[in-house]
């Protein structure tokens, strides 16, 4: 049997209320509110979060062999960001990790060649989605990302079957480099996108074996809102089974907002319930799936719909522009940080992207970042590694930095003990400043720390408060 043995979405801690737009520029905005990646994320931080929570929720003996990484924006244009990723995860180097990018297609596509394929796959999609100020991009589209862990055996979802249809029309585009992408007049890619999603709807329950009645939940996503709107009326379904699509809480997250409200539908489901996902972006590409006995003891780590409900809408407009280089603000008067070092980067790579200290074999000693030489009892070359990424800690002083530089400033720095040893000053991330406190529980997460001006960026780890008011989750 294969299918689905787990996944997980990533939604950011920010939120932009739409109402603000139309604040400041009078126009555009709406109702609710959309998701915004930090300036310390971009989508191979976002996809190591989705990745990491798949993986917290799948059987421990299961072992990634391939890692697919979709995106319309990628971190980097001529560098695999699946390897980051795949480093930050901890995956073996027998591990195949690629990079599926260019359009927001590639994120449906890619979990449909891995529900046909063979082995154990870990499908992770990320969007990072804007427009021009006003436009309807800026305020429909979301930040965010989702793993799907596909393989045989003991899964949540069985694959039952699924179809694409492709045709060329030019409804949506944007040329490398440029910020925000450019549309045709909506009947168009209405009259276009409709026919070839009742097509591949068609043929994908004919693959399946079912009809469009036995399916109890469907997902309906797309680039062009009015040709999706018009598509669900045509399924055949009833209303009652149309799954949200997030967009009045997250927004359209691209190449990501199938698997992501594929996600949210999985963590409500019960047994031998049929959930289809419809997905319109350069045609249309469906899949169908039949949940198993196992969904209900699968307990995701962290659910999409726990996620949005923690969100902060605090987020100020401008800010919002200046974290997506629409507006330039006045930086602290300290020179910005000097690109890494490559060798330095691949020497440490356990430390840079896994996280991993050292642990004095004789005394239990541990050390953050890795040592030779222990600080109790001296011993030499005497160390296991201590993988730390997923453990929580606790703020024991902090200080807010002005001066610093910071694309958001400002910084603000903590001293971390960890639950089990160890302390290491980090730097805190979707936090207040005004609300840090000491005793503050925290976790690590997987950022950005900066960019050179050369398109160089400086993977690391920061701190962010614990979900739940310091719960351990």
């Amino acid at each position: 049997m294969r299918g689905i043995v787990s996944a997980a979405g990533y939604v950011p801690y920010n939120r932009l209320q739409r109402a603000r737009i139309t604040e400041v520029v009078g126009s555009g905005g709406g109702r609710g509110a959309r998701s915004v990646a930090s300036y310390d994320e971009d989508t191979t931080t976002m996809g190591f979060e989705a990745g990491r929570l798949a993986l917290a929720s799948a059987p421990q003996d299961v072992t990634v062999e391939s890692l697919w990484f979709a995106t319309a924006e990628p971190a980097y244009a001529e560098k695999t960001n699946a390897s980051a990723m795949a480093a930050a995860l901890r995956l073996d180097s027998s591990t195949a990790a690629l990079d599926m990018c260019g359009a927001p297609r590639c994120g449906p596509g890619a979990l449909r060649a891995a529900l046909e394929g063979a082995g154990t796959t870990l499908v992770v999609s990320a969007g990072v989605r804007t427009g021009l100020p006003s436009g309807p991009d800026e305020s429909g589209g979301g930040d965010g990302a989702a793993a799907v862990l596909v393989g045989d055996g003991d899964v949540v979802a069985e694959y039952l079957g699924g179809a694409s249809v492709t045709e060329e029309f030019l409804d949506r585009w944007r040329a490398p480099g440029e910020a925000a992408s450019h549309q045709w007049e909506e009947r168009f890619g209405e009259a276009r996108y409709v026919p070839v999603g009742e097509q591949a709807w068609t043929n994908a329950l004919k693959a399946a074996g079912v009809s469009a009645a036995d399916v109890g939940r469907v997902v309906v996503t797309g680039v062009h809102p009015r040709a999706v709107k018009s598509l669900v009326r045509r399924l055949g379904v009833d209303p009652s089974a149309v799954a949200p699509d997030l967009s009045d809480t997250v927004g359209n997250t691209g190449a990501a907002h199938a698997a992501l409200c594929l996600t949210a539908v999985l963590e409500d489901a019960g047994a031998g319930q049929v959930v289809a996902v419809v997905n319109l972006a350069d045609g249309a590409d469906v899949v169908v799936l039949r949940t198993t006995d196992r969904i209900g003891a699968w307990s995701p780590a962290r659910s999409v719909e726990a996620q949005v409900a923690a969100g902060d809408d605090s987020l100020a407009y401008a800010k919002f522009l200046s974290w997506r280089g629409m507006l330039d603000v006045q930086p602290p008067n300290r020179p910005e940080p000097a690109r890494y070092s490559a060798p330095a980067a691949a020497r440490n790579e356990d430390w840079k992207f896994g996280f991993v200290g050292s642990r004095d074999r004789a005394s239990g000693a541990l050390h953050l970042p890795p040592q030779r030489v222990s600080w109790k009892g001296g011993a030499v070359d005497d160390m296991d590694p201590a993988p730390m990424a997923a453990t929580p800690a606790t703020i024991v002083t902090f200080t807010v930095d002005r001066l610093a530089y910071s694309p958001s400033p400002p910084v603000v720095f903590a001293v971390c003990d960890f639950d089990g040893g160890g302390r290491l000053p980090l730097e805190l991330t979707d936090v207040d400043p005004a609300t840090v406190a000491i005793g503050d529980r925290v976790e690590l997460t997987f950022r950005r720390l900066t960019t050179s001006a050369d398109g160089v960026h400086n993977y690391f780890w920061k701190a962010r408060p614990l979900p739940g008011g310091g719960e351990d989750s």
